[in-house]
């Protein structure tokens, strides 16, 4: 048998200890009563579990599959007979227990005492009822026996009660091997917590049924179920406050549990995550101080205070009628409620550092991993990326293609800026209603430039859409998939390779199999949903768009200006084209020496002029980032970071190679900015010929100074790359003609 085992697996040797370990591995992950045909509990085997050391789960299965062939599947009849003899001697194992002759009779309740001796009496009286019309007769009749009478019935029950406790003890001591087999493996594994209401309901059901010891469940539940949707806040925050003492009891005992069993396999997975609802945790959370998350826009804190006086009105309408009163608003009304909302983020970001730090890091990780949280920063009320967005939000982003901005909006943001600088007393929403004027009133001719560009985005758009659905991830697979994928070889051995038939056999057999034997599949399902989501927000997130070197752009972020004098002089000098003719090395030597030869009192006042950007640009950027989502914000930060930190280590790692690469990325600028100079002339010929064209058209010649303007943002953008590259030689030369100036 092992030699034959041997020649058909030469790649990997297996030791006899190692064949045992795996028997033994495949026994521990078997059920608990394994009582299914062998391919059955085969196929349903989680060999994922099964695996150890340096075997994986296919060579695991794989081994077993070699083994299982060398070993008889059928059972003889003299194993029948040592089965049958086994249940002669104990015919009462497990569930046949209470079929044991000695094993003593549970007594009946009270109800069904009365039940048993009315029974015969009313089914004579009304012989045309059925068994159910007679069970809900009688039960209403004894509901409706006074006290007096029900005691009999009590009496009887309480007494045999006892009875049966003391022939339980008897029972026990007669027949301890009976009981001992019904234990269940696993015992030990410590007990799930239970729910606050759990709890509450335990301890009131004791109450309960003192005043109430004939009540069945389903009528315990309903009464005490009422009960607990009516408790007050402070009464649920005393049992949610057991539920979470007896959760974190549970956590340790689990912990210790997975350490003394690793055979088990069991992972921090399998421990119970959370014993509270959402309502309970947040009613809790308010309770420790945690402040209330405000609006997200004037229109929203606008509806939460009028709908707080319209609890008469159906909540249907509710919507509708804030919506129309809104609309009435003026806008200095409107723009005060969105001040007001403003004002409430910034508080709130406060309130909610200082409850960070007034709880335990363990409570300050779940809220700032809360997926309402994601974005918020300790301590700086900054944000950091959603590690994690919902399933439909991720599916939608990546799925479909994001919808072309419209001829319009083209329109809008290109006249935006220029409307800003005439017409500062303008609100933002004034602005995009005037923009939409102009729009309007704009001639077809004009229009059809915007339109075309539309069309140009749209088609970009979409061929943007069918590469992003290329690179997505493998989609998530059903429970039912995973399961067809482990069996489809039997199947088709069954069915003589004929796929259909095999196909529609085991959508039957999936259709007829119990809710417990699926649960495997289910699970496996959810953790390859959560391998699809987890790859779509890495293929997604900042940290990639960083890491592939590209520039992330985001809307209406203000231009960073020259960080100190030399960089301004610089830009001003690569701006005004008087250098264009040289190449950029010696153009930027030029720069530097014209840098060096400007008196004290110039350089300063470049100085000046960059500081004096600087101020504008930081009042600007938070301007600009008070505009944003906290989704937006905490990308647009967890960028910036991720890219001083790309640019640290860039830096640390290049620092020895400079020297040699300094010549050729100042080769590399030489032809991007001769790339530069062919498309600012493009840009000037294309700006000459569109006023050529239309000779006194006022929105033509706009959007001539707006292309201009472009360009030249663009080139600044370039050159300031350029300056930091030859800062540190031209800084170096500028010191010393410094000190020079200052010893003379």
């Amino acid at each position: 048998m092992n030699g034959g085992m041997d020649s058909t697996n030469k790649e990997q040797v297996w030791a006899q200890d190692d064949l045992l370990k795996l028997l033994d591995a495949m026994k521990v992950n078997l059920p608990e009563k394994d009582l299914a045909k062998y391919k059955t509990s085969e196929a349903h085997l989680d060999w994922e579990k099964v695996a150890f050391n340096a075997y994986s789960a296919e060579m695991c299965k794989q081994k077993w599959n070699e083994v299982s062939r060398e070993i008889r599947k059928f059972r003889t009849l003299t194993e029948l007979i040592f089965d049958a003899q086994d249940y002669i001697k104990n015919p009462y194992k497990g569930k046949k227990l209470k079929k044991h002759p000695d094993f003593p009779k549970k007594p009946l309740t009270p109800y069904f005492r009365f039940f048993m001796e009315k029974r015969a009496k009313y089914a004579k009286l009304h012989p045309e009822m059925s068994n159910l019309d007679l069970t809900k007769i009688l039960s209403k009749k004894y509901k409706e026996l006074p006290d007096r009478k029900k005691e009999k019935y009590v009496n009887d029950f309480l007494r045999e009660k006892e009875s049966f406790v003391l022939n339980m003890l008897k029972f026990k001591e007669e027949h301890p091997d009976l009981l001992e087999s019904t234990g269940k493996k696993g015992s030990n594994v410590p007990e799930k917590p239970k729910t606050p209401q759990q709890l509450w309901y335990n301890h009131e059901k004791k109450a309960y049924l003192k005043t109430h010891s004939d009540a069945t469940t389903k009528e315990i539940k309903d009464s005490l179920g009422k009960r607990w949707t009516q408790l007050s806040d402070k009464k649920r925050l005393k049992w949610i406050s057991k539920s979470l003492e007896q959760h974190k009891q549970y956590e340790e005992k689990m912990r210790e549990f997975i350490q003394q069993h690793p055979e088990l396999n069991m992972t921090q997975e399998d421990i119970v995550k959370s014993t509270l609802t959402k309502a309970e945790r947040q009613l809790k959370d308010k309770f420790d101080g945690r402040p209330d998350k405000p609006p997200s826009n004037g229109y929203s804190m606008f509806c939460a205070e009028l709908m707080s006086s319209m609890k008469d009105v159906p909540s249907t309408e509710r919507m509708v009628m804030c919506s129309q009163r809104w609309k009435q608003l003026k806008q200095c009304e409107k723009d005060s409620y969105q001040k007001r909302c403003e004002q409430k983020k910034k508080e709130y970001e406060v309130d909610m550092n200082r409850y960070l730090c007034s709880i335990s890091e363990e409570e300050q990780q779940r809220i700032l991993g809360e997926q309402k949280m994601v974005g918020f920063k300790k301590g700086t009320g900054g944000s950091s990326p959603a590690p994690k967005k919902s399933v439909s939000k991720a599916k939608n982003s990546s799925e479909k293609p994001k919808r072309p901005i419209s001829a319009m909006f083209i329109f809008s943001e290109e006249k935006r800026p220029k409307l800003q600088q005439e017409r500062p007393d303008l609100s933002d929403n004034e602005l995009t209603r005037l923009l939409a004027r102009m729009w309007n009133d704009l001639a077809d001719k004009k229009k059809e430039k915007y339109k075309n560009l539309e069309a140009v985005l749209k088609a970009e758009s979409e061929k943007r859409g069918k590469e992003e659905q290329s690179k997505l991830p493998d989609p998530p697979k059903t429970a039912q998939d995973i399961w067809q994928h482990s069996v489809i070889g039997d199947y088709l051995a069954r069915f003589k390779n004929d796929r259909p038939k095999a196909q529609k056999a085991m959508e039957a057999t999936w259709n007829t199999m119990e809710k417990k034997e699926k649960i495997v599949w289910i699970k496996k399902a959810a953790e390859d949903q959560k391998r699809y989501e987890r790859e779509l927000s890495e293929m997604r997130s900042p940290t990639a768009v960083v890491a592939s070197g590209k520039k992330m752009k985001f809307d209406g972020e203000p231009k960073k200006p020259p960080s100190n004098g030399y960089q301004k002089f610089s830009q001003e000098m690569l701006s005004n084209g008087e250098l264009n003719h040289l190449p950029m090395k010696e153009r930027m030597a030029e720069i530097g020496g014209r840098w060096q030869r400007l008196v004290q009192k110039e350089k300063d006042r470049y100085k000046k002029i960059a500081e004096e950007k600087q101020k504008q640009y930081k009042v600007q950027l938070e301007q600009w980032l008070a505009s944003l989502s906290p989704q937006e914000r905490a990308t647009y930060k967890e960028y910036n970071s991720l890219k001083r930190k790309n640019a640290g280590k860039a830096g640390a790692a290049n620092a020895k190679k400079k020297a040699t690469t300094k010549s050729s990325d100042l080769d590399e600028d030489e032809d991007d900015d001769d790339d530069d100079d062919d498309d600012d002339k493009e840009s000037e010929e294309g700006s000459s010929s569109g006023e050529d064209s239309e000779e006194g058209d006022e929105d033509d010649d706009d959007d001539d100074d707006n292309d201009e303007n472009d360009d030249e943002d663009e080139e600044d953008e370039e050159a300031e790359d350029k300056e930091n590259k030859s800062e540190s030689s031209s800084s170096a030369s500028s010191s010393g003609d410094t000190s020079d100036s200052d010893s003379d």
